[in-house]
C-alpha cells in the first residue's frame, strides 16, 4: 500500500512512519524535510493518507491564532481538496475540538473537521505521551522533575504513543463507521493532575485553578474502538512507576 503521511518528522508522526514502513511504501512529506502542505504537489498514486501535519498546543494558539488556522485550517484544505475523490483520509483532529469556543487550537481543529470530506475520519487524539513528546508537557516535566506548577481541577486522557498507533492501525483495515466523521482515542480513563503528582510523591507548592481557554477534563469515549477490538496496553501510572527515577 502507498501510504501518504503528513507530519512524518513530527512526534506521533516519525513514530507512526517506522511502525508503517515495514508493511507499506510510506511517503512522508513534512516542512522540516522540505515539503510545504500549503505549497509543494502531493504525489500521485496514493492509496491511503495519513495527514498529522500542523500545529498543536494550547497556549501557543492564544499568541498566533492566525498562524494555527493558516497551518491546520488552510494547509488542511488543501489536502482535503486534492483526495477527497481518492483514498480514505485518516487526520489528526484533537480532543479540544469538543469545546471549540476556548482557544485557536480547538476552533482550528473543529474547523478542520466540518471541511473534511466524505472519505475522511477525524481522529480526536487525546493527551499523547512518550518518547519524543514535546518537553513543555507535563509527562516530560514529570520525569526530568521539572514540575512548576499544576493545575488542580484538570484531568487529562494520557494515552501512549505506541497505543495511538495501533489504533491506526485498526482504523486503516476497518470499514469507517457509517455516518461517523470523527473518532475519539484515548483511553478512556483520565487522571486528576494533582492525584498523578501525589502518586509519584511530588510536591509542587504552585497550585492553580486551571484557565477558561482549557477544557477541565479531555476523557476520550472509545466505543467505536472497542467495537473494532482494540484495547490500549500501556497504564500511565505504570509507565510513570518504569520511568520515574527520583
Amino acid at each position: 500500500m502507498n501510504i501518504l503521511l503528513t507530519g512524518s518528522d513530527g512526534f506521533v508522526g516519525s513514530h507512526l512512519f517506522y511502525h508503517l514502513k515495514e508493511e507499506h511504501n510510506v511517503i512522508g512529506f513534512d516542512i522540516k524535510s522540505g515539503q510545504d502542505i500549503l505549497q509543494t504537489e502531493f504525489p500521485k498514486d496514493i492509496d491511503l493518507v495519513i495527514h498529522l501535519a500542523g500545529l498543536s498546543g494550547v497556549r501557543d494558539s492564544l499568541d498566533n491564532p492566525v498562524e494555527y488556522w493558516t497551518n491546520n485550517v488552510v494547509a488542511s484544505h488543501r489536502v482535503f481538496k486534492q483526495f477527497k475523490n481518492g483514498p480514505k483520509i485518516l487526520y489528526a483532529s484533537s480532543s479540544t475540538a469538543r469545546e471549540p469556543w476556548r482557544n485557536p487550537y480547538a476552533m482550528s481543529k473543529f474547523y478542520m473537521e466540518t471541511i473534511a470530506p466524505h472519505n475522511a475520519i477525524g481522529m480526536r487524539f487525546t493527551t499523547v505521551y512518550g518518547p519524543g513528546a514535546r518537553e513543555q508537557m507535563l509527562i516530560p516535566k514529570i520525569l526530568k522533575d521539572d514540575v512548576s506548577y499544576i493545575n488542580v481541577d484538570h484531568s487529562r486522557d494520557f494515552i501512549h504513543v505506541e497505543d495511538i498507533l495501533t489504533a491506526i492501525g485498526f482504523l486503516i483495515i476497518n470499514k469507517s463507521p457509517k455516518k461517523r466523521k470523527v473518532i475519539d482515542i484515548g483511553t478512556g480513563i483520565s487522571y486528576n493532575l494533582l492525584d498523578i503528582l501525589s502518586h509519584l510523591n511530588i510536591e509542587v507548592k504552585d497550585k492553580r485553578m486551571g484557565t477558561m481557554f482549557e477544557r477541565k477534563d479531555n476523557m476520550a469515549q472509545i466505543g467505536v474502538l472497542s467495537e473494532m477490538g482494540w484495547v490500549p496496553k500501556t497504564k500511565l501510572l505504570d509507565y510513570l512507576k518504569e520511568n520515574y527515577d527520583n
